[in-house]
């Protein structure tokens, strides 16, 4: 549980974070970094909600006046602006903006700001420069403090019961929606407020990363991409199994031991001040002494927390340093179109001596 006191030091730290980059104003709509910063969870309406932290006076928040009521924060964390409809909601907040503001300003916001609210916005404040809030952000969401790291390993042990139940699943002669139905179930069972995606791809669709549950019928020999993730707490889960029912055949055996070994392998190369690109190097290079490299066709892995994608992105190009309290996934995989499709996913946390897996759930192929 966050507390008070967490939310009061994150305000601080993301004020700090504006100076150092000489950012005057900082507008999150809703969205995660919002809900980091004070706790509410806004609903992402065509009514603007918009925390604003500036140059001058205390951060407000502005949110429409039905929500009012729905707010659960820190009392004293931030005073609150509420329109009523009927209100210009541009104009409100263009006043917040020139309260907190000196004149022609740099205003960091949300990149999942819809654009029509910030175009109304950037032409309601015509003497301001507008950059990403990820500027202030990233660096401040991307280390995770010890009671996040909790949260974390707690969605982590939960979605790792989930996989524990995949040998009580019913697979042969259903659909893969059906059976996706049932682990969303088994989901929320585990604890998850919500269900943020199952992928259940089997034989052939498994040759797609990202498949959508559909109407295939899971048949003997199938070799199933399992993929799910859900949020518990306020912060996310993510693991990927392969579920086979009966021996798999063909190449299906060999190719998951190649990608146990790559997986594995980058994950012990996770150390403080390694780069982030070179743990997906590792499990590159993996795959392809083995043949498979043509056949990894993402990237390595990406942060998690109170988003189930955000910074670090473990992938070429990234040399940025990993540091203690960085959490993301490591995801190898191996896709032959038309055949099938591995993919084996761990959360990891990266610690003062290198690396502890936040998922213990066995690495074993899972025979039903």
């Amino acid at each position: 549980m966050i507390g008070p006191e967490e939310y009061a030091d994150r305000i601080a730290r993301a004020t700090a974070a504006m100076q150092d980059r000489s950012i005057d104003c900082l507008a999150l709509s809703a969205g995660s970094d919002l809900t980091y910063l004070c706790g509410y969870d806004a609903m992402p309406l065509e009514r603007i909600t918009l925390l604003v932290i500036g140059t001058y006076g205390p951060p407000t928040l502005v949110v429409p006046e039905l929500e009012a009521p729905r707010l659960e924060m820190p009392d004293g964390l931030v005073e609150l602006r509420a329109w009523r409809d009927g209100e210009d909601m541009i104009k409100v907040v263009a006043a917040e903006l020139r309260r907190a503001c000196p004149p022609a300003p740099i205003i960091a916001v949300s990149e999942r700001m819809w654009a029509g609210t910030l175009l109304s916005v950037q032409d309601a404040f015509r003497h301001a420069r507008f950059v990403p809030a990820g500027r202030v952000m990233e660096p401040l969401r991307v280390v995770k403090s010890p009671v996040e790291l909790d949260m974390l390993q707690a969605a982590a042990a939960a979605v790792d019961r989930v996989v524990s139940a995949y040998s009580d699943v019913e697979w042969v002669g259903r659909t893969e929606a059906d059976v996706a139905r049932e682990i969303s179930g088994l989901l929320r069972d585990a604890g998850h407020a919500r269900v943020n995606f199952v992928i259940v791809a089997s034989g052939p669709n498994a040759a797609s990363p990202h498949h959508t549950a559909g109407a295939r019928v899971i048949e003997p020999g199938d070799a199933i991409v399992v993929d799910v993730g859900g949020t518990l707490g306020g912060y996310c889960s993510d693991i990927t199994r392969v579920v086979c029912v009966g021996e798999p055949g063909g190449d299906v055996a060999r190719a998951y031991g190649n990608l146990r070994a790559a997986q594995e392998a980058a994950v012990a190369h996770v150390h403080p001040g390694v780069s982030a690109e070179s743990v997906d190097a590792v499990a590159r290079a993996g795959l392809a002494e083995t043949g498979w490299g043509d056949a990894f066709i993402h990237r390595t892995g990406h942060g998690i927390g109170m988003d189930e994608h955000e910074a670090p992105y473990i992938v070429a190009g990234n040399n940025s340093p990993l540091e203690t309290g960085m959490c993301f996934s490591i995801e190898p995989g191996i896709y032959v179109p038309g055949v099938f499709g591995l993919r084996l996913e761990d959360i990891v946390a990266v610690t003062d001596e290198g690396v502890e897996p936040l998922n213990t759930a066995a690495h074993d192929l899972i025979h039903v």
